[in-house]
């Protein structure tokens, strides 16, 4: 190798490393939160409810604001989206460190934070089409994504691990300074120069935030009011759960958002997003694809954890390191078929990877049991990271180059627009299936079982009709003790719980089965050959 070469190699995986740090960051946040909640709630003096909003609105902030931060740096050079959504989101984390209540830890982390990855993300997906050639990008894309996935796996560990040696506000101080060095490093990624400054879109910008915000919101929200007919003794609105108002009216939102785009263009004025982008069947079945990606990934990193944390017990720690045969798998994979096939076919390769998550979740579903030890998840584990890996490798580079790289940082919007949906919807889907069927087979079995008194099982049917929460042996026996039950029916009622979470993983199950048989109905949308070939050209100028 010449040292011309080795430069540019160093410089690229320089590069490479800066972007992915970035992606890292942005998605350890709510995996950390999620093993520290109890801690952190009681640190700041606040119910669990009010860390699981600060969550919801985590998610909230970064999906409703994607497109208009990848407009932004459309605007204002995708450098320096970046630069400046890093300032913004170091402050956040600094702020959360040293949140005392749960306002400042919103203020911190759900909004400041929020607005950081909302600008940071989209600017990652166009800074990667300008720094790599268009070979070079399913590479680049795949281990950018696989960073993002592995700090979902890893998330359990790193906060595990600093909430019980140290706090969980050093992983917040800490990345302030990493923060930092990536801001510092950041002035060695190449930008395409801004053509053309146009004004912000207000209108469409207040449309799209609104229409995604409420959707999104009602979406996050059905687990505690239900998805069409509202939960016992939860709110309603003319007979419905709101979360079915909420989504219809985001949605219908939605729709008015698009019409007033098609009529800003119509004005010779610059719309928040181009209707002719989605002429691109390409850039349309990778949108697609990353949204049911991300549904299927989110479900299952929702599932597993519970089963490992909850149904076995086991630490933040050790559910961190049984978690680790998908981050292996899956790094693996998004390094190795760009490097060891480099023309694949990227349909082929899509397809191939879904099948590896259908195993891996099919695995799983098989697998499960009252019975079943830690070990049981690892090579599910290893196939679900193997096809995460295989999308990774490809749906980065389909979307970009399905236009030309002047539109990269628009489609970073629309594309973790995309992922962030997935990811609501898919652990959405999980948790309201799962809580469904766990609450119904409890019932059942409690009502049923001759060991338990019959004033108990009036009573069950009643207490438990709006949702029976997930709980483990160890703690379900603590609570009825307290309540004063017999040694026999808190043996009785354990064992009917075991039962009953089973067939509640097993019902997610088998749901997000059923969507990944779904999804490769759209992978007809894919192209056939890699971007950059002589065969395949960009979908819109």
């Amino acid at each position: 190798m010449s040292t011309r070469s080795a430069a540019v190699g160093a410089a690229s995986g320089l590069v490479l490393l800066t972007l992915g740090a970035g992606q890292f960051l942005m998605t350890l946040d709510s995996s950390v939160m999620n093993v520290s909640m109890a801690t952190v709630a009681s640190d700041l003096n606040t119910p669990i409810t009010g860390i699981q909003t600060a969550i919801t609105m985590y998610t909230l902030v970064m999906a409703t604001l994607m497109i208009t931060g990848g407009k932004i740096g459309s605007n204002i050079g995708r450098r320096r989206a970046f630069a400046i959504g890093c300032v913004i989101y170091a402050i956040g984390s600094f702020i959360t460190g040293l949140a005392q209540n749960l306002t400042t830890l919103l203020i911190g982390w759900s909004l400041l934070e929020g607005i950081g990855a909302a600008l940071i993300m989209p600017a990652i997906v166009a800074l990667v089409a300008s720094n790599f050639a268009a070979k070079e990008r399913p590479r680049a894309y795949g281990l950018i994504a696989a960073a993002g996935a592995i700090a979902v796996a890893l998330g359990p560990l790193i906060g595990g691990a600093a909430t019980t040696y140290f706090s969980w506000r050093l992983v917040f101080f800490s990345e302030s300074i990493i923060v930092a060095i990536i801001l510092l490093l950041s002035r060695r990624i190449a930008d395409v120069p801004v053509v053309s400054k146009k004004p912000l879109d207000y209108v469409g910008t207040l449309l799209s935030v609104a229409g995604l915000g409420l959707a999104v919101y009602g979406v996050l929200r059905t687990s505690e009011w239900g998805w069409i007919n509202p939960k016992p003794g939860g709110p309603e609105v003319l007979g419905l759960s709101p979360s079915f108002w909420l989504i219809i009216t985001g949605s219908f939102i939605v729709w008015v958002f698009f019409q007033w785009e098609e009529r800003v263009l119509a004005a010779d004025k610059e719309p928040l997003v181009r209707a002719d982008i989605f002429a691109s069947r390409h850039l349309n079945g990778g949108l697609i694809m990353f949204f049911f990606q991300f549904l299927l990934q989110s479900g299952v990193f929702f599932i597993i954890p519970l089963f490992l944390s909850v149904v076995l017990e086991l630490s933040a720690i050790d559910t961190g390191v049984r978690l680790m045969p998908l981050s292996i798998s899956l790094l693996l994979a998004a390094v190795a078929i760009p490097k060891v096939w480099p023309q694949a076919s990227p349909r082929l390769v899509v397809r191939i990877g879904v099948f590896l998550m259908l195993l891996g979740i099919l695995a799983l579903l098989s697998g499960i049991d009252i019975d079943s030890t830690a070990a049981v998840v690892a090579v599910p584990l290893a196939f679900l990271g193997l096809g995460m890996g295989a999308l990774a490798s490809q749906l980065g580079s389909v979307t970009v180059s399905a236009v030309s790289d002047e539109r990269s940082g628009e489609v970073g919007g629309l594309q973790n627009t995309a992922t962030n949906l997935g990811a609501s919807l898919g652990t959405a889907l999980a948790g309201s299936m799962l809580i469904a069927v766990l609450t119904s087979s409890l019932i059942t079995g409690i009502q049923s079982n001759d060991q338990v008194p019959e004033s108990v099982q009036q009573q069950a049917g009643i207490e438990l009709a709006s949702g029976v929460p997930f709980l483990s042996d160890t703690a379900l026996a603590t609570a009825m003790n307290d309540a004063g039950a017999s040694p026999e029916v808190t043996e009785a009622v354990v064992m009917e719980n075991q039962e009953a979470r089973v067939q509640g993983l097993d019902a997610a199950l088998g749901v997000l089965a059923i969507l990944a048989l779904v999804s490769l109905v759209f992978t007809s949308r894919i192209p056939r050959v890699q971007p950059g070939s002589s065969e395949i050209k960009p979908g819109v100028a």
